[in-house]
C-alpha cells in the first residue's frame, strides 16, 4: 500500500470498473456510506461511467478497506478526513500521520486489554452458572 495519493504508477489499479454496489459489498457499507463518504472528501475523485454512475477502481477498494479499518479502531470521521488530507497533501506529512497512527495504535491496545478483563469476568460468571446450573451427581446417577 502506497504512503502517499495514488500516482497511477501500477496499469489497471486506477482504472474505475467496480460499481457502487459492489465497492459497497467489498467494504460491508452502504451504498448511501459512500456517497457520503465521497460528499465530504473522504473520498477522493471517483471515476464515473458514460451514464455518470459511479466506478470504483481497485485502488479505490483498497483505500476503502483501510478507511473502514480505521473506523474499526474508533478512529472518528473528522480524523479519517484529516488523514486523507494528509495522503493527498504528499509525502511531506507522513510524520504527522505516523503521529496518527501511534496514537490510534496506543488506544486499540488499551482497549484491547479493556476487553481481555472484560472476557476473564465473563468467563468467570459463564463457569459459576455452569457449575451451578449442572446437576449434583448423586452416588445412585454416579455411573450414567
Amino acid at each position: 500500500m502506497s504512503l502517499s495519493a495514488p500516482t497511477g504508477d501500477e496499469p489497471g489499479r486506477d482504472a474505475p470498473r467496480h460499481t457502487i454496489s459492489a465497492a459497497a459489498r467489498h467494504c460491508g457499507l452502504s451504498q448511501d456510506t459512500l456517497r457520503w463518504y465521497e460528499r465530504i472528501g473522504l473520498l477522493s475523485h471517483i471515476g464515473r461511467d458514460h451514464t455518470g454512475r459511479r466506478r470504483f477502481s481497485d485502488r479505490d477498494l483498497e483505500w476503502l478497506t483501510l478507511i473502514t479499518r480505521l473506523r474499526t479502531t474508533g478512529m472518528s470521521v473528522a480524523d479519517m478526513i484529516r488523514y486523507a488530507e494528509l495522503v493527498r497533501a504528499g509525502e511531506n506529512t507522513i510524520p504527522e500521520r505516523l503521529a496518527m497512527f501511534r496514537a490510534t495504535r496506543a488506544e486499540v491496545l488499551d482497549r484491547i486489554a479493556e476487553l481481555h478483563k472484560t472476557v476473564a469476568v465473563l468467563d468467570h460468571k459463564i463457569a459459576l452458572y455452569e457449575e451451578h446450573s449442572t446437576p449434583a451427581r448423586s452416588p445412585d446417577n454416579a455411573a450414567s
